[in-house]
């Protein structure tokens, strides 16, 4: 494949290193022309997401931290200041307190509910609000989900039931957004060795599980996903909005 996305401009919201799924999906734009601009949260984050959009050929690295509407709106202005227009939005975003993670979700605390929430689904909303507009084109708004959105996975716990709200605000957001010619959609990727993911208890065994049961008897390799996101960003996927598409294997088909 080459040129899907040639003269288009991407922001892709979550590179966190080279192991992210954010990170695989920016180096697929690039292959495929578009102009991507990162986002850091934070001064701390700033030197390594600048090495990896040095890496990418990423065009910029901007500072967002997505739990500041004033970070967004400085975030869409100066786009628009600098770009005019952008074309796709990869969000690729989510927290969770560890000691959330680590407990039965029955046992999550009021405040761990609220930060899950705000920062993996909130965020799709604020970003959206504030960027749509630069859309002028029309364009694709992308989000990461996963398997526990739908089914319980157990150690995954007040995640999934934030991943459960990221796949409905998805469809809303398609709704209200589909007369501007903008396209929302979420990815359900399969379980990848992600930084993120480590924060989840004997995440070992369900890439077990998974390697062992999925249709394709094996686990998800992040460029699929990646691949994915080129085709919802693209002409290609020109009528496809509202949707949540598995990358996994295969392994969401399966009972017991």
């Amino acid at each position: 494949m080459s040129g899907l996305l040639a003269g288009k401009t991407a922001l892709i919201l979550g590179v966190a290193n080279r192991w992210s799924i954010a990170y695989a999906i920016a180096q697929a734009y690039v292959r495929e022309g578009a102009k991507v601009l990162l986002s850091y949260q934070g001064e701390r984050q700033r030197s390594t997401v600048e090495e990896l959009g040095a890496e990418l050929g990423a065009e910029k690295c901007l500072a967002c931290d997505v739990t500041k509407d004033e970070e967004i709106t400085a975030l869409a202005e100066r786009i628009r200041s600098e770009h005019a227009k952008i074309d796709a939005v990869v969000h690729s975003i989510a927290f969770a307190d560890r000691e959330d993670l680590s407990r039965p979700f029955v046992e999550t605390s009021r405040a761990g509910f609220a930060l899950a929430h705000d920062v993996s689904v909130y965020s799709l909303v604020a970003v959206s609000r504030a960027l749509a507009p630069l859309m002028v084109e029309g364009g694709s708004i992308l989000t990461l989900s996963y398997l526990g959105a739908v089914r319980v996975v157990r150690n995954y716990n007040v995640m999934g039931v934030a991943k459960a709200a990221l796949e409905s605000a998805v469809r809303y957001l398609a709704s209200d957004l589909g007369p501007a010619n903008i396209r929302v959609n979420a990815i359900s990727a399969g379980p990848i060795k992600t930084a993120s993911a480590r924060g989840v208890k004997d995440f070992s065994k369900v890439l077990e599980v998974v390697a062992n049961h999925a249709p394709l008897r094996r686990n998800t390799d992040p460029a699929e996903v990646a691949d994915a996101a080129v085709f919802l960003a693209s002409q290609l996927g020109r009528g496809v909005t509202g949707n949540v598409l598995y990358v996994d294997a295969g392994f969401q088909i399966m009972g017991l």
